[in-house]
């Protein structure tokens, strides 16, 4: 069988995967977008569907004010005896925690904090019953055990194994492997120096012996279409066979923007126990494997009419949403968001509803009801990496006129491209996404759109906006420092492939 990579596309980056019998459970990173670190199933590794999140009330997730790619790092998924634990750090937002549920997709609980430094913690589960707490901290690896009950620490914190030289070791996942204890993790830096490396010892403290065939795996120095492969997780298939999920970027003229996403690729070993990922550590987009049976899932419509009582899984919102902001009851099958001062350009929650551009050829658009009372009110779509590059087409009012803008913002430059004035009515915007350019056609109710401005996909990249998250395409509204603004009514939004 034939496995497309990514197997999950868009903004999905630090994957961390579990086995329960035949089923798969994978979680991601989202930094300062909420609910926070969706959950994915599969059955066969290769397709996945989004079946929740581990954090979905304010209480799991305090967001306010955190700077953009703060929030929510590397998380590790993890099952025990009955339980699923799920381990990360809140960077802005009160440092390590883990939560822990019964049901991965249902709700899970509140937080139980873990103290230590920096980032990327695991969770890992001995047969003798001791759990240990693994995390990066002054440039090296740190361990120490704790009552998994509490979060208490029960024993010193000690460093493991710094790796093999490269910097920022981070991501570490220690593994129980025939008898033997292996400590796998990322080196790098999580660009296009990025590599996984991974060690052995006979205890979990180690001493840790380097493989000797590290790293293994990295694309770095190579001209591959895939680039920045790392932060990897091991899991072992109900079948016997080996895997890693691991995070990787497709750059376009070495710019990426549409985030960190995730890979699959099988593993194999060396006859003295060292793993080998892919092919002697690298990857292609497409893969001949021996793969489980496959297991797709029926494809999400790729319309949203907005009559269900509940957001789809794929919406999230930017930071914790004001629950004032936004509403599906107000008018049934029509999404209201209530504009408030805040803007676009604001580290705060503005009324904004947004999903993750997976694709690059692909269409976003929408059906808006809005007649902005005020000059400077407004309501439309974005293309959105983060407060300073951002790129939308709105309905507003400027100089008493009802328009239709495009604007991009980037850096410190923001700028109204194009303009027209429309009148009264439903407008349908649109966002058409290729490789290296966004087209933002309009219409009026009973017309065909047509283009209005165009703006180049690299300036949201990582390279130019920095930061660690992708482009989400999103419907908001604002008063652009009003702080009551005439609310905007969303009918439909489609997310279509080109």
């Amino acid at each position: 069988m034939k496995i497309q990579n990514p197997v999950i596309p868009g903004f999905h980056p630090d994957p961390s995967v579990c086995c329960v019998g035949e089923d798969y459970y994978l979680v991601t990173s989202t930094f300062e977008y909420f609910p926070g670190v969706p959950v994915f199933h599969s059955r066969d590794l290769v397709h996945w569907r989004q079946i929740g999140h581990c954090l979905t009330r304010e209480s799991q997730l305090p967001l306010q004010g955190a700077r953009s790619s703060g929030g929510i790092y590397a998380p590790t998924i993890r099952y025990h005896d009955g339980t699923f634990y799920m381990v990360t750090t809140n960077v802005t937002g009160g440092g390590h925690f883990y939560v822990h549920s019964h049901d991965p997709s249902g709700e899970w609980s509140e937080p139980i904090w873990v103290e230590g430094v920096e980032i990327d913690p695991s969770l890992f589960f001995d047969d003798d019953g001791k759990v240990y707490f693994t995390y990066k901290a002054r440039g090296t690896i740190f361990q120490y055990e704790i009552d998994v009950e509490t979060g208490q620490a029960l024993t010193e914190k000690r460093p493991l194994w710094p790796g093999t030289g490269g910097q920022h070791p981070e991501g570490p996942h220690l593994y129980k492997i025939d008898g033997r204890y292996y400590l796998m993790l990322a080196e790098g830096g999580t660009s296009y120096g990025h590599m996984e490396t991974i060690a052995r010892g006979e205890t979990p403290w180690g001493p840790f012996e380097s493989c000797p065939h590290n790293p293994i795996l990295t694309h770095r120095s190579t001209d591959s279409p895939i680039q920045a492969t790392g932060h990897a997780d091991l899991i072992q298939a109900h079948d016997g066979s080996w895997w890693a999920v691991f995070l990787g970027i497709r750059p376009i003229r070495s710019h990426h923007h549409l985030g960190r996403e995730t890979f699959l690729a099988p593993v194999s070993w060396t006859d003295d126990g060292w793993p080998i990922v892919g092919q002697d550590g690298m990857i292609s987009l497409e893969m001949e494997a021996q793969t489980l049976p496959p297991h797709p899932w029926e494809k999400e419509s790729t319309r949203d009419d907005f009559d269900e009582p509940n957001l789809r899984l794929c919406w999230n919102f930017l930071r914790n949403p004001h629950p004032e902001d936004w509403s599906l009851a107000d008018r049934p099958g029509w999404l209201r968001l209530n504009g408030s001062a805040v803007t676009l350009d604001d580290v705060d929650s503005p009324a904004w509803i947004g999903r993750r551009q997976r694709h690059f050829d692909c269409r976003a658009a929408t059906r808006l009801e809005f007649d902005p009372q005020n000059d400077g009110e407004e309501a439309g779509l974005t293309a959105f990496m983060n407060e300073r590059h951002h790129y939308e087409i709105a309905v507003t009012r400027l100089e008493g006129e009802r328009c239709v803008v495009v604007r991009r913002r980037i850096g410190s430059l923001s700028a109204i491209v194009a303009r027209e004035k429309i009148g009264a009515g439903p407008v349908t915007l649109e966002i058409e996404a290729e490789r290296e350019m966004y087209t933002f056609p309009y219409a009026p109710e009973g017309r065909e759109p047509r283009p209005l401005a165009h703006g180049e996909t690299r300036y949201l990249s990582s390279e130019v906006a920095r930061g660690f998250t992708g482009v989400y395409f999103a419907m908001y509204t604002t008063g652009n420092g009003r702080v009551s603004a005439t609310p905007a009514l969303f009918d439909w939004f489609e997310y279509t492939l080109e």
